[in-house]
């Protein structure tokens, strides 16, 4: 067990590097007014309204300037490249439709963002009294291994790229139901289903509970989420030996969105 936990540890730490957000618009048109005379233009006042103009994204800077930081998270150990690690190797999956979940599972960008950030947040390790013995130390040392770690992405995109972005994630959570496998820096790893589970309404999200085959018969359940807040995409890939939702995690990275 404890070779499965430092070696599945090694191989999802290895997809951190890390860097965020933006999208809408609208339009609209009016007749002329009913006072008009036949044969003539419409009045100036009932002109259809130009097109408000899209909204725009991002750059690197700016975006990673709003991932959560030590100071967001007491209670946790963050770390973070910014824009500097946005250029990870890229994930390969053998399913084409489930690329935006290991997309998500790799804090890696999904579809074309104009800027984007990443980083991660870690539970602090177990403080142990003066004098613990050696054997409560390896314990200790195991938990922290097997401790919840949580991949943190913000993208920001032009116009409506959130929007497809949220919507691939979504699309791919349906149709990878059944399962994929993930290739990443030459390790491969099954996941055996994705479900949708709860999670609170914003603008758009999306909860997948992720079972992660370990091997030697152990399976390890991850927590894999998805917010679109405008034009920004926030991703989330929370795992550990017994990971839970990180709801207030989300929450803090999510009120930086505003």
């Amino acid at each position: 067990m404890r070779n499965t936990l430092v070696r599945r540890t090694v191989l999802t730490a290895s997809a951190v590097s890390l860097a965020l957000l933006t999208s809408a618009c609208s339009s609209g048109g009016s007749d002329g007014k009913a006072g008009d005379k036949v044969g003539e233009k419409p009045s100036a006042s009932a002109a259809a309204p130009s097109a408000a103009p899209a909204a725009k994204g991002k750059s690197d800077v700016e975006t990673a300037a709003l991932l959560v930081t030590q100071a967001d998270l007491k209670e946790q150990i963050v770390s973070g490249q910014g824009a500097a690690g946005a250029a990870a190797v890229p994930a390969e999956v053998d399913n084409a439709a489930c690329k935006p979940l290991a997309q998500v599972e790799t804090a890696q960008k999904v579809g074309a963002p104009t800027g984007f950030g990443r980083t991660s947040a870690k539970a602090k390790p177990q403080e142990l009294p003066a004098g613990a013995s050696a054997e409560d130390k390896l314990k200790a040392g195991l938990l922290a291994l097997g401790g919840d770690q949580t991949l943190i992405t913000v993208a920001s995109y032009d116009g409506k790229g959130a929007e497809d972005a949220f919507a691939s994630v979504k699309a791919a959570g349906a149709a990878c139901a059944g399962g994929y496998a993930v290739t990443y820096e030459g390790d491969k790893t099954r996941i055996d289903s994705v479900s949708s589970a709860p999670i609170r309404a914003r603008d758009e999200a999306v909860h997948y509970s992720v079972v992660m085959d370990l091997g030697d018969g152990e399976k390890s359940t991850g927590h894999l989420v998805a917010v679109r807040k405008g034009n920004a995409l926030a991703t989330f890939y929370t795992f550990g030996t017994a990971a839970k939702y990180p709801g207030d995690l989300i929450d803090v990275q999510l009120t930086k969105l505003a």
